[in-house]
């Protein structure tokens, strides 16, 4: 990217003595995904309003109906209308064809960024960014698989389960947004990516059986990935230096390490350079207590095999 977020930019200029860290209250996005496709806060809602009032104008000016346009797209004139009144985000290859259609020029794809940016509250915009810039990504999970490697019924199961009650519109907004996270498995140049899980993760059925086979299949298909490795603690391990709880730490081409905790709702991103070393020297001793690649990925067999 060739801009970096606020959030990213706020937390970078925060000075640290065990600091530079910033805090956020509110859904983690690990659990949430700031909102997916709708407008995070007060800022990404102008974002998005500004953007669907462009892309009327520019209808509107070529003379063509919801309906018409949305069929250009792939759309009802709903979802149109939705995406021309803020309440709906687009994807960036629909606002590339809709550029094409509306014959822009390019003004709305000089839009994507920032719209892209305005489906996460202000606290995720900055890890939304670091994802894309990663050349390392670690992580560490002991309640649920890390959203990266969900498969789309294990998401549904887990948003399904929050407590208040999520309506099924916001489900499908939040799946759609993870889903696209899950690019970074295989874009290229390929992001060195580690994922450390405790063994009561894969055994807990969220969603039913059938739906812990389907995520067991999908994360023996993920490990096969050259920079893709998945370790397992298992549970009759009795040393863990993990017990601090779940953690992902990025790595950006630059060298700037950031590290992300979550729970109960408050999030913080470390960027402090002591506290990422800190990080990354648990992290190191995380992977050597737990299996190999190969040995879990041997035990997430005999998981599925006992289904």
């Amino acid at each position: 990217m060739t801009e970096r977020t606020s959030a990213v930019a706020e937390a970078e200029a925060v000075p640290g003595d065990g600091g530079g860290a910033v805090v956020s209250l509110g859904d983690g996005w690990e659990n949430e995904d700031g909102g997916g496709q709708r407008p995070g806060d007060e800022a990404g809602r102008g974002v998005v309003t500004a953007f669907g009032q462009t892309m009327k104008t520019l209808r509107v000016r070529e003379g063509l109906e919801r309906e018409e346009f949305g069929k250009r797209l792939g759309y009802s004139a709903s979802t149109v209308a939705s995406f021309e009144q803020g309440r709906r985000i687009p994807s960036p290859r629909t606002i590339d064809r809709a550029d094409e259609v509306l014959a822009a020029g390019g003004l709305l794809c000089l839009w994507k960024e920032e719209v892209e940016r305005a489906q996460y509250p202000v606290f995720f915009q900055g890890m939304a960014a670091l994802e894309k810039e990663a050349m390392e990504l670690l992580s560490y999970d002991t309640l649920v698989v890390k959203g990266l490697l969900q498969t789309e019924e294990y998401m549904r199961a887990l948003l399904g389960m929050r407590r208040p009650v999520l309506d099924q519109e916001t489900i499908e907004q939040r799946v759609a947004a993870r889903l696209a996270r899950q690019d970074i498995l295989d874009r290229w140049p390929a992001p060195l990516l580690s994922f450390v899980m405790d063994e009561s993760v894969l055994r807990r059925p969220y969603g039913g059986k059938d739906v812990l086979r389907g995520q067991l299949e999908h994360l023996l298909l993920n490990g096969q990935k050259r920079n893709v490795e998945i370790q397992v603690m298992p549970l009759d391990c009795e040393e863990s230096a993990g017990v601090d709880g779940p953690f992902t730490m990025v790595t950006r081409h630059d060298g700037k390490r950031f590290v992300y905790t979550e729970a109960q709702g408050t999030s913080a991103l470390q960027t402090d350079p002591k506290q990422a070393a800190l990080a990354a020297a648990r992290y190191g001793i995380i992977r050597s207590q737990a299996l190999s690649p190969r040995e879990s990925l041997k035990l997430i067999e005999g998981l599925l095999g006992s289904l």
